[in-house]
């Protein structure tokens, strides 16, 4: 399995960033797929997950409303598309798959976790 974070950058506040997410493996057997994040010094937060069978979608509350979420099964390819970004949204982004039935919010339902991508957002 495979993982590979791109679309990172250095963006303004209230500037745009789209981060995508291209998997390789045995997709069919995930549950979903999510993104973290973990800014310097602070631990890895849940951001955004979504189920790769359905596209149900879950969210922070600190990103809901800002962050959307989606899929491409064809292209075993899941993208965040991060809007109104703040400074506090700085961080690298990571994806991984859900392998168990766990909580979606809950880094330990993942598993190969990419190297991430750095967003970074002045003010």
């Amino acid at each position: 399995v495979q993982l590979q974070a791109s679309g990172g950058g250095l963006v303004q506040a209230g500037g745009s960033l789209r981060l995508s997410c291209a998997a390789s493996g045995r997709t069919s057997s995930w549950y979903g797929m999510g993104w973290f994040r973990q800014a310097p010094g602070k631990e890895r937060e849940f951001a955004a997950a979504i189920v790769w069978s359905t596209g149900f979608t879950f969210y922070a509350d600190s990103v809901k409303g800002r962050f959307t979420i989606s899929r491409d099964n064809a292209k075993n390819t899941m993208y965040l598309q991060m809007n109104s970004l703040k400074p506090e949204d700085t961080a690298v982004y990571y994806c991984a798959p859900k392998v168990v039935s766990g909580n979606y919010d809950s880094s330990g339902s993942y598993a190969y976790w990419g190297q991430g991508t750095q967003v970074t957002v002045s003010s």
